[in-house]
């Protein structure tokens, strides 16, 4: 498995695009959180490209980033959600030919996958949250779904970086990870703060304040900071 630039890039813009339509669907979200997503991650795609293009050229992948740009830029003012699907399955088949011209397996292939929902749902959460300073009338449905399915999701990231050859072979010493261990520990305790802060975030949101979706938003920062270590300190470590 290796960790570049482009590919992290790709997996972040689809991850990102998919819950956008996770959360565009109910049609209770006002359209400028759809212009703040498309915008953002249109942009984060279109870097992908170029880091691609400039370090390590695999065709598929580029073509995909491109297209998941160019949806996201085309479909910048649009409510409709289904086209950010479009540009999902675009990122998918990208994501997919990175790992086949990398000389990856299935496990590879699952924790780039699994990695790019992990990082969207993460990414959206915290972007959701904030945006209910925008839009306070929304109800907290959709932060409710969007946070259960990070937690979900982060469970699914953990078993995929554990499966064999996994981060347990870093943990017990089977793989050096050249700090004597440290990277290992820091994954495990990344991958556990994850999922602890998420459940807070779940559990603040059940208070009736408003200030609770503040708590819950800045919980969501935290937590983007430690599921980033999550995916990438093992993509990392496991390319050493």
């Amino acid at each position: 498995m290796r960790l570049d630039a482009a590919t992290f890039l790709l997996q972040w813009s689809s991850g990102g695009l998919a819950f956008l339509w996770f959360t565009l669907r109910s049609k209770e979200i006002s359209p400028g959180y759809s212009k703040l997503l498309r915008a953002t991650f249109g942009v984060l795609a279109t870097l992908g490209v170029v880091a691609g293009f400039y370090f390590d050229r695999v065709l598929v992948r580029e073509i995909a980033g491109i297209a998941v740009a160019g949806i996201a830029f085309a479909t910048f003012t649009k409510r409709d959600s289904r086209f950010d699907l479009v540009a999902v399955g675009a990122g998918a088949i990208g994501l997919i030919g990175s790992v086949v011209a990398n000389s990856g397996d299935g496990v590879d292939l699952l924790r780039v996958l699994v990695g790019a929902a992990f990082l969207g749902a993460v990414t959206d959460l915290m972007l959701l949250g904030h945006w209910y300073l925008v839009q306070p009338g929304m109800t907290r449905k959709l932060l409710n779904e969007l946070t259960n399915a990070v937690l979900v999701i982060w469970l699914l990231e953990v078993f995929v970086m554990i499966l064999p050859t996994g981060m347990i072979s870093v943990l017990n010493g089977t793989i050096d990870d050249g700090w004597d261990g440290i990277l290992g520990y820091f994954w495990l305790g990344c991958a556990i703060l994850t999922g602890v802060l998420a459940f807070f975030t779940r559990a603040a949101l059940k208070e009736r304040s408003y200030s609770a979706v503040m708590a819950a938003t800045g919980l969501s920062y935290l937590a983007i900071l430690t599921a980033f270590g999550t995916d990438l300190v093992a993509r990392a470590t496991l390319t050493l």
